[in-house]
C-alpha cells in the first residue's frame, strides 16, 4: 500500500505559534526571547531583489510606530546572514535607511518550514511574503500571505495591529476599514432576552446583532 501524502502542518491562529531557535543578524534569538510583547515575524523571498528592498526600508519606516505599541520586528528568508548583513548595509549605504530589526538567516529553512513561509506553488526555491503577528503571550493572532509580486501594505499591518489591541483591551471587535478614532462594533446578544434589553446612550443600533460604539 502507497503511503499516503501528509498535508503540510502549518501554524493555527489563536494557536501558540511555532517555537524555534535561529541565527539573525542580531545573535541567536528564540521565539521565547520576545514574550510579553507582540511580534511581528515576517519572510521575503531573497537578499539584494527590488521588491524586498523597498519592503524593508517601509518596514524601518514604522519602526518607531511599531516600537510605541509595544511591536517587535524580526524578518527571515533562506539567506545567509553574511548576506542579510551586506545587504542591510548596502540599503544603508544606498539609501540612508538604517535597518533596526533582526533578521533570521533560515538556511536549513526549519522556521520557514515551521510556519508554511515556502509554497511550491509560489516558488520551490523563495520564502513568499508572509506575515506572522503574534501576541505576548506566544499565541498566533493574525496572518497573511503575499505573493512574490506584491509588496506589502505598511499602514495595513500597523492597522492591524491597532485593531488586534483594541479588541482586546475593550473586548470589541472592529469593522470593516476600521480605524483608531472610528467607531467599534459591540459582541452581539447571545441570549433572546439579551435582545430586548435596551441599549445604552451612546451606542448606534443598526440592528439587534450589529451595534456601534465610540471608545472614550
Amino acid at each position: 500500500m502507497s503511503e499516503q501524502m501528509q498535508t503540510p502542518a502549518f501554524p493555527r491562529l489563536n494557536e501558540p505559534a511555532p517555537e524555534f531557535e535561529a541565527v539573525t543578524t542580531h545573535g541567536v534569538l528564540r521565539l521565547s526571547d520576545f514574550r510579553d510583547r507582540w511580534l511581528i515575524l515576517f519572510s521575503h523571498p531573497a537578499d539584494f531583489t527590488p521588491v524586498c528592498t523597498t519592503e524593508f526600508i517601509a518596514f524601518a519606516e514604522i519602526y518607531p510606530e511599531l516600537q510605541k505599541r509595544g511591536v517587535d520586528l524580526l524578518g527571515l528568508s533562506i539567506d545567509s546572514v553574511y548576506s542579510h548583513i551586506a545587504w542591510v548595509r548596502n540599503i544603508e549605504e544606498k539609501t540612508g535607511v538604517k535597518i533596526p530589526f533582526p533578521v533570521i538567516a533560515d538556511l536549513n529553512k526549519e522556521v520557514a518550514t515551521l510556519y508554511g513561509m515556502i509554497q511550491p506553488g509560489a516558488s520551490k526555491t523563495e520564502t513568499v511574503r508572509a506575515v506572522f503577528i503574534i501576541d505576548p503571550k506566544g499565541i498566533l493572532r493574525a496572518m497573511i500571505y503575499y505573493p512574490l509580486t506584491t509588496g506589502r501594505n505598511m499602514q495595513e499591518i500597523l492597522r492591524l495591529i491597532d485593531a488586534l489591541q483594541t479588541s482586546d483591551q475593550y473586548g470589541v471587535a472592529t469593522p470593516a476599514n476600521w480605524k483608531p478614532g472610528d467607531k467599534v462594533i459591540v459582541p452581539a446578544p447571545k441570549t433572546v432576552d439579551a435582545v430586548d434589553v435596551s441599549p445604552k446612550p451612546g451606542y448606534e443600533v443598526i440592528d439587534w446583532y450589529l451595534v456601534k460604539k465610540e471608545l472614550k
